[in-house]
């Protein structure tokens, strides 16, 4: 077996499982592994550590999958790995027809580098490692096995697929793609997605728990849902929350008309969507004395780099900012962040800034993360991306 050799004192992360072993760590390599291969994971004194995937061109040299020696990452390993992530998505009762769910969410399933989302009867696969990628032929009719879909559609990101020196296309993979609008129900509401050409693998199921706890603080309130994308928070407020109004705002015209459509499927009559900056509309609707008795702020990720941190909380303040502004007295603010570099305590000493800077006392309700689907490695603590904090502001 190939080896990884660690430089001294850097194998306390991956003796606590931690799966990333970045370049940096590692001394040399003995065996000329090509990437894709497997390779054990040794420290300076030549102890076996772990065993993971070698990947020359990534940051990331060695994803770690086993810290078992006896344990191969043959097919028998990869088929064990699907079928627990997935069977525990059935014991949560994830297995709706008509619903949708993450099936297997990389490192909170010990399968680093694999997304795995069901929609009604489609598989939308990401792929983020070439570790992954390399192994698609293995894992993909695995998955039509377990879960017996129509089709299976792959997604990647340009700058991860850069990053890891992965060449997949976008589009299907087997099956039959859909041939029209994919329709999915979640918490008793139809969402129309796209699997192709949709945001994340076509909608954000992790906020799924989330808009129905905001829901609950939303009856007969004026809400301003930005970043409404499709109009999750939009249409649970409501349909499911009781809002007296809604008004939900998107970049993007395509977003725009999906959530016009969606709204129109499940006949909510008290709810609008525009198209407009995230930033200038809310500085607009400030000019213009707008308020509301809640506001929603869910936008896209604001640091991709750990480098980008700083930039990423002065925006998250900024906009927090505004969205404070809008608030009536005793106002609701829902505000999430899905840049994985923030951290949870980050996002929350960037409350503490608003509330000083505005001499608005904001109260914590609730703290929030993803949905259950979405598990968190407590050996990756990357894998905890999502924060979703429900605030009373007075």
């Amino acid at each position: 077996m190939p080896q990884a050799i660690l430089k001294p004192r850097k194998a306390r992360p991956f003796y606590g499982r931690h799966p990333w072993v970045l370049d940096s760590a590692i001394d040399r390599v003995e065996g000329e592994p090509a990437d894709g291969d497997v390779v054990d994971l040794v420290s300076d004194k030549g102890k076996f550590i772990a065993r993971g995937v070698f990947n020359s061109r990534s940051r990331i040299r060695v994803r770690l999958y086993t810290w078992d020696p006896t344990e191969i990452l043959d097919e028998p390993f990869w088929r064990r790995r699907l079928e627990s992530a997935i069977g525990f998505r059935s014991q949560l009762g994830y297995d709706d027809p008509q619903g949708a769910a993450r099936l297997v969410f990389s490192e909170g399933d010990a399968l680093s580098g694999l997304i795995v989302d069901r929609y009604a009867n489609y598989l939308a696969v990401q792929v983020t490692a070439q570790a992954i990628a390399v192994r698609l032929p293995t894992i993909v009719p695995m998955l039509v096995e377990l879960t017996q879909p129509r089709g299976i559609m792959i997604r990647t990101e340009r700058g991860v697929s850069r990053a890891e020196g992965i060449e997949l296309r976008d589009g299907p993979y087997w099956g039959t793609p859909p041939d029209g609008p994919l329709v999915i129900v979640e918490n008793g509401l139809k969402y129309e997605l796209d699997l192709a050409e949709g945001q994340k693998t076509g909608y954000y199921l992790d906020q799924r728990d989330n808009r129905v706890a905001a829901a609950r603080y939303f009856r007969d309130r004026r809400v301003l849902d930005m970043f409404c994308y499709s109009g999750g928070f939009s249409l649970t407020a409501s349909a499911l929350g009781g809002a007296r109004e809604v008004l939900g705002v998107d970049t993007s015209q395509k977003a725009v008309t999906l959530a016009w459509s969606n709204a129109e499927r499940n006949g909510v009559k008290n709810v609008r969507f525009q198209c407009g900056d995230g930033f200038q509309t809310l500085e607009s609707l400030l000019e213009a004395g707008e308020r509301f008795g809640a506001v929603v702020l869910d936008p896209p990720k604001f640091a991709r780099t750990r480098g980008a941190l700083d930039e990423a909380l002065r925006a998250y303040h900024w906009l927090n900012r505004l969205g404070v502004g809008l608030l009536e007295p005793g106002g609701i603010l829902v505000t999430c962040s899905c840049s994985g570099h923030v951290s949870r305590e980050d996002f929350l000493y960037m409350l503490v800034g608003v509330a000083q800077q505005t001499g608005r006392q904001i109260q914590l309700l609730e703290q929030r993360g993803a949905a259950a689907d979405h598990p968190i490695s407590a050996s990756c603590l990357e894998s905890e991306y999502l924060k979703c904090f429900i605030c009373r502001v007075v």
